[in-house]
């Protein structure tokens, strides 16, 4: 898949001019930067910019691949030298304050090392007869990323809440949107003579909604992402797409824009029915988009019965979870954080479906979907069932219902019986590989799998998982600060586990797991 070519030699003065046009923007850049006092923001954002027009016209001046993946490489050594012992001013700029956590500090960007690291791997995959959508993923990149941070900062307009670290506005957000469905209609008209699969012959009203919803990903990506990892992740979520639908085949333009259209549907009633916040929802746009998209019906159903089953349950029992609320480290209306801890392994088993084929995956992707079902039923049931008895899983010991790694009777059945919902939804939707390999040992192991990752989670919540004692309330609880009465934060002390091992980075390892169980068993008992 990832392709270098031979280098030519008639493109050594085309790789030498492109040399000298870099740095030539890098010392224009610090001499902006330290002689004339320009915001490092305002002049790293027009080399981003810069940089997007000259990676559109690159391939026009190149033969082969190899001396744009040189340069890009190379780039992406220095950007690196330059966040380790900040030569470069004006790539890294000032570090950008956190406005949604006071505690965390600068935000660091590594954009000036995933800028050419995002081009190194398009020009390895995309090059000779694919290189339009190279040209048009970094484009929107560069141009609208660019537009999106310097018309946000000199709107001063209101911040969007509950949505990144970094503060993102509306203003800038409607720039990158703008900019981007500009770029991207004009593109497909641009290279139509070029489209050999899916995109071929396609109708105008199809090409600009299709514009629209890459539009509307590459805005929620940027919106979503801080610390410059947009500027690997924007062109991702402009490539995959156009290279599934003209190069790949895995799916129909209709049945993407469909899919598309579902997502943002969800993400929209989410919010409205507060199931999820808007970090929560736009994560579930870009997450839906792909799996409902790409994935179909068959790939759809079973996310959707983890999705809708496990936010209802999550909002019953309330005034019984109640006393819960302050010991877990997020209520329940979900954020982004946990969307990718329950879904961002689904999310990567149908992209890697998509590049490979392979059907062991599709049971990889029910796995992780039955490990987080069983992980939030366990939890929902064994905090909701009255009277329910809890032990420590490391050894046994009766601990208070709600602890983490505390496991009960009532609580582990409920995160068995969830995981066979999980596989009965694609019994249901008569997905042939189910019946290949036979419904009740289907069920079997899935339900196995999702068992065995809630135990997986219960494990790893019970010895790694950051704990801490809050002084106001005297409980123990995963929230890193408490509320005091006078409305300040106060720094719980943490008695157990590590900083960086939290709930989401735990639910992670517990999708991981369930993947990993349901796809190596499944090897076992079917050859495709």
């Amino acid at each position: 898949m990832l392709s270098l070519q031979s280098p030519l030699s008639q493109d050594l003065p085309s790789f030498f001019l492109l040399l000298s046009l870099i740095g030539f923007f890098l010392v224009l850049g610090e001499l902006l930067t330290r002689k004339f006092s320009v915001s490092p923001l305002v002049v790293r954002k027009i080399m981003h910019l810069s940089m997007g027009v000259v990676t559109f016209f690159m391939p026009s001046y190149f033969h082969s691949n190899f001396y744009p993946a040189v340069t890009a490489l190379l780039f992406v050594v220095v950007g690196a030298l330059s966040l380790k012992v900040s030569f470069f001013k004006s790539l890294h700029g000032e570090p950008v304050e956190s406005t949604n956590d006071e505690e965390a500090g600068p935000v660091v960007s590594y954009g000036p090392i995933l800028f050419p690291l995002a081009f190194l791997l398009l020009v390895l995959v995309l090059w000779d007869r694919h290189i339009w959508i190279l040209q048009v993923a970094m484009l929107v990149m560069g141009v609208g990323d660019a537009l999106a941070a310097l018309v946000g900062k000199a709107s001063g307009g209101e911040h969007i809440e509950h949505l990144t670290r970094s503060p993102k506005t509306v203003a800038g957000s409607l720039a990158m949107f703008v900019s981007s469905l500009v770029i991207i209609s004009v593109s497909l008209f641009l290279f139509q003579n070029t489209f050999t699969g899916g995109l071929a012959a396609q109708p105008i009203w199809a090409l600009l909604s299709l514009a629209l919803l890459l539009a509307l990903l590459a805005t929620s990506t940027e919106a979503l992402l801080s610390s410059g990892f947009d500027n690997l992740f924007i062109p991702a979520s402009i490539a995959y797409p156009l290279y599934l639908l003209d190069v790949n085949g895995m799916v129909t333009l209709d049945g993407f824009l469909i899919g598309g259209l579902f997502a943002l549907l969800l993400a929209l009633f989410s919010i409205k029915v507060k199931f999820l916040n808007n970090s929560g929802a736009t994560a579930t746009f870009l997450l839906g988009t792909n799996i409902f998209g790409v994935g179909g019906m068959v790939w759809t159903v079973p996310l959707l019965t983890f999705y809708l089953l496990s936010s209802v349950l999550s909002k019953l029992g309330r005034k019984r979870k109640a006393k819960f609320d302050l010991v877990f480290e997020k209520g329940s209306q979900r954020d982004a954080g946990q969307v990718y801890a329950n879904g961002g392994v689904a999310w990567i088993m149908m992209v890697a479906f998509s590049l490979t084929k392979d059907p062991y995956i599709f049971f990889a992707y029910l796995g992780t979907l039955a490990a987080v079902q069983a992980d939030t039923w366990a939890t929902e049931i064994g905090t909701m069932w009255p009277n329910a008895k809890a032990r420590l899983i490391t050894n046994f010991k009766n601990v208070p219902v709600g602890t983490s790694g505390g496991v009960s009777i009532p609580g582990t059945s409920a995160s068995f019986f969830g995981s066979l919902l999980i596989c009965s939804s694609s019994v249901l939707m008569n997905v042939p590989w189910i019946n290949k390999v036979g419904i009740p040992q289907s069920l079997l192991v899935i339900g196995i799998a999702g068992l065995i990752s809630s135990l997986v989670d219960s494990f790893f919540g019970a010895t790694f998982q950051a704990q801490y004692y809050d002084p106001i309330r005297q409980k123990v609880t995963e929230r890193t600060h408490s509320m005091a009465a006078d409305g300040s934060k106060v720094k719980n002390e943490r008695i157990k586990g590590y900083d960086f091992v939290n709930n989401d980075l735990v639910n992670t390892l517990c999708a991981i797991s369930g993947s990993v169980v349901a796809y190596f068993v499944v090897q076992n008992l079917a050859t495709f």
